[in-house]
């Protein structure tokens, strides 16, 4: 229970350490200043993190508002406002920031509950390698300035920098670990250099001995700053785990620092030995030198993956309006561009369903935002010209004209892409993982260590027991066990992104490489969506009507639409059609006047029932129909990819079961059903709830299947298979149901693709042996105590090193042997 009182004397809150100049909140016979300390102290208690304030006294941040009044009321500036958002729908708003006060799981505790401590707060996510929280507001209720307020109060004042808001940043580098380094480097060089005599046994006489006395004096002083600065990290890092309970691997390697500098100080002070501050020294400099080139490896992976690797979708830009001239219309030229090369200012056509890459003002009159990728919200929000639209919408309806305000960010568009997967549970579940094998070695490690100290006692050696413990704690290495997966997929993601073959993460390859069974959709996915004959049979079309078909057909992002679009390029646009409509598998439909529907797609769409296929008419058919009357159909012939005999051949050469599933009518069935190997593995006529059912009895016979469709009428499909893969053709058909997009014209390399993701899990293996058999040999060694601490020290991150770099050329030779 909480309680206010009027204080009669000087209290001092129990958080922040403020006097309570009004009143006193006190809970749990603990006072408090206001409701935001007594708040962070119960959540920190729910979680048992209560041993905070036992490191510091009252450690908590003043939380009074008023210092803090007014500091951030520039962020509610409609111009600066605008450029630090990543997304608002008037309901909700996105934003991304950077707290380098974030250093540990409390922090990520706190933060990820700050809905807690404050009304309006939606949700909040920790990216903690970056030290990035994306918190989602209600800004009915909270303001950007307050929410930066808040973070202040807490202990974590965000670092708002415009330029990184529009700018795509390099990794940056931590300088105080380059200062440890530098500090540590510099102080195991001169401490070696003093310890040469002892090395070499000299220090007889008793000038030597007086210089020996005075080379350890200096050791000591150069030490110093390595053990309670330089050190700090791995002391500070073990410590917050020990409050929690459970050892992590900073443990050991802080007690061999500590065990290694007090048993030096105390053979200086007594002068019964020279130390052993060489290898203090030595182990706190390569340590921190591992941990930078790790950190440092994975971080330019993290960087390639997010700004510099192929993210293959486009999207239409518009040419300028050519001036009219005599005899000539003026006209408009229109080309696709890949998101990654739009720039402020660019116009682009996003048609129906199709993703808004970057965010953007509207041109057109009106458009319906579809934001579910976004903000999880399903239902369309209504925007008029001239208003903001931001990136990762969906335009429902006809299409729309927009002008790019902002760059395209690949980076967002990869984490909204990634949104669901940040609270699945099988990322929980890998962290546990990490976690039990990070406590379970950590105490193997230490029972030897005592054994070792315990044996050489009993065999009345102590030099040496100490010198095993020491050797022991430092030597003993889990990094690598949990390295491996993570370069190695690293490493992988940014092959395949060189070879136009974009993942969602890193957990896709292990999906891939379990797969046994591959299908296939028909329509834009085997067949070429930019070629194909195409013939119109009815009655003749008129020119409004061929205005009409062109300007209905630039609407859809469908391969068949898109055929006829280009057949029709040079017609008009018919501006007086209102009401688009598309209908997911059937077809499109449009309103001329008030009285006069017309529709295009299949024949049932359109209001006829169609008779069986033969081998007269067994091409697709898109059927047009103007008011009541039936006109008639184009009739298309689609063109098959090159090298699709190949590509197939080779999945069932490697015993993977193949299927086509399509929504078109028996087409092409002979030819077909030579390139699967078996007609019955072919399945026409398929609703998108078809090709969902599908997948699903596949995978009740115990198949990890691979769905390989355009992202247009088989979302369902791609969601429910292992992985589902979207085909580009230059096109926006990004899809955030599938795990991967792949370049058209590289749907040959399939077989390769999935032969790497193979190999991955092989080098993973690999790395893993490697690393258990490091610490079989270097354990061994250690408990003879036979080996030199700053060997251990040399050692442990070399091994680190070691799986790093295997893993980096390992999964180049398997890219260059794959691909």
């Amino acid at each position: 229970m909480s309680q206010s009182i009027s204080p009669t004397v000087e209290v001092a809150c129990y958080h922040c350490g403020a006097d309570c100049e009004e009143t006193v909140i006190v809970h749990d016979d603990k006072p408090f200043c206001c409701e935001g300390c007594k708040l962070v102290y119960e959540l920190l208690q729910e979680n048992e993190l209560c041993s905070y304030y036992d490191f510091t006294k009252n450690p908590g941040v003043s939380p009074d508002k008023n210092y803090y009044k007014g500091k951030y009321a520039y962020l509610d500036l409609p111009e600066v406002h605008q450029r630090i958002i990543q997304f608002t729908d008037g309901r909700q708003t996105h934003i991304n920031w950077y707290l380098p006060q974030m250093h540990c799981s409390s922090c990520v505790y706190l933060l990820e509950n700050l809905h807690r401590l404050q009304e309006g707060v939606i949700s909040a996510v920790v990216n903690f390698p970056e030290k990035r929280v994306r918190i989602i507001v209600d800004e009915e209720k909270i303001k950007l300035s307050q929410l930066a307020e808040l973070l202040t109060y807490i202990g974590y004042e965000p670092y708002i920098s415009l330029q990184d808001v529009e700018s795509d940043q390099s990794p940056k580098t931590n300088r105080t670990r380059l200062y440890k380094i530098g500090i540590s480097g510099f102080a195991f060089g001169n401490v070696m250099m003093m310890s040469f005599p002892d090395y070499f046994g000299l220090g007889d006489t008793q000038t030597d001995q007086k210089l020996q006395s005075l080379f350890s004096i200096f050791s000591v002083v150069l030490a110093l700053p390595v053990f309670f600065y330089a050190a700090s990290d791995f002391f500070v890092s073990a410590w917050k785990a020990i409050r929690k309970r459970y050892l992590n691997i900073d443990a050991p390697i802080a007690l061999a620092i500590l065990v290694t500098f007090v048993r030096s100080l105390y053979e200086i002070g007594t002068q019964t030995g020279v130390g052993y501050l060489d290898s203090m020294t030595g182990i706190v400099f390569f340590m921190l030198l591992g941990r930078f080139f790790q950190d440092k490896t994975y971080s330019v992976i993290s960087f390639d993956r997010d700004y510099k690797s192929y993210f293959p979708v486009a999207v239409t830009l518009l040419g300028k309006e050519q001036e009219a001239t005599t005899n000539h219309q003026s006209q408009v030229t229109n080309h696709q561009i890949l998101i990654t090369d739009l720039q402020p200012g660019d116009h682009i056509l996003i048609r129906n369903k199709e993703l808004i890459p970057a965010d953007a003002r509207l041109v057109s009159e009106r458009a319906m935002i579809d934001y579910s990728f976004v903000s999880g919200e399903s239902e369309p929000v209504e925007k008029t010209r001239n208003e903001i639209i931001y990136a990762g919408g969906r335009q429902v309806g006809g299409a729309i004209e927009l002008e790019v305000t902002k760059r395209v960010s690949q980076s967002y568009l990869t984490q909204l892409w990634n949104k669901d997967s940040f609270t699945q549970n099988n990322q929980k579940q890998d962290r546990d993982l990490v976690a039990q094998i990070n406590r379970y070695f950590t105490w193997t490690v230490l029972g030897l260590g005592l054994a070792g100290l315990v044996f050489w006692m009993w065999a009345g050696d102590l030099p040496r027991g100490i010198n095993a413990i020491t050797t022991i704690l430092i030597v003993a290495c889990p990094c690598a066990l949990l390295l491996s997966d993570t370069f190695t997929n690293g490493n992988i993601l940014g092959m395949f992104g060189k070879h136009k073959f974009y993942l969602k993460n890193a957990k896709v390859i292990e999906s891939l490489s379990e797969i046994d069974t591959v299908v296939f959709d028909k329509t834009g996915t085997l067949t070429l969506p930019d070629a194909g004959q195409i013939q119109f049979k009815g009655t003749p079309l008129t020119r409004i009507q061929r205005r009409i078909v062109r300007t209905m057909c630039e609407q859809s992002s469908h391969p068949l639409s898109r055929l006829i679009s280009k057949l029709l390029a040079a017609v008009p646009k018919e501006t007086t059609l209102t009401g688009f409509q598309e209908v997911e598998g059937k077809g499109i439909m449009a309103n001329l006047g008030e009285n006069c529907p017309i529709k295009l797609g299949s024949a049932a769409f359109v209001g006829l029932s169609e008779a069986p296929s033969t081998a007269s008419n067994a091409h697709s058919r898109v059927y047009f129909s103007f008011g009541e009357q039936q006109v008639g159909y184009f009739e298309i012939h689609s063109y098959y990819r090159d090298n699709l005999s190949d590509t197939l051949q080779a999945l069932k050469h490697k015993n993977y079961q193949t299927y086509l599933l399509s929504g078109d009518k028996p087409t092409d069935v002979a030819l077909l059903g030579h390139l699967f190997g078996d007609a019955t593995h072919l399945h026409f006529n398929q609703k998108p709830e078809d090709k969902l059912t599908f997948i699903e009895q596949l995978q009740q016979k115990g198949r990890k299947v691979l769905m390989v469709g355009d992202g247009l009428n088989d979302a369902g499909a791609l969601v429910q298979s292992n992985v589902g893969i979207a085909v580009s053709d230059n096109i926006n058909n990004f899809s955030p149901a599938c795990d991967g997009i792949l370049e058209g014209n590289h749907l040959s390399f399939l077989p390769q693709y999935v032969r790497l993701a193979k190999a991955g899990r092989s080098i993973v293996v690999q790395s893993f042996i490697i690393s258990v058999v490091y610490n079989i040999i270097g354990l061994s060694f250690a408990l003879t105590g036979t080996l030199a601490p700053v060997v251990a020290a040399i050692l442990m991150p070399a091994s680190s090193i070691s799986i790093v770099l295997y893993t980096t050329i390992a999964s180049r030779v398997a890219t260059a042997r794959a691909l």
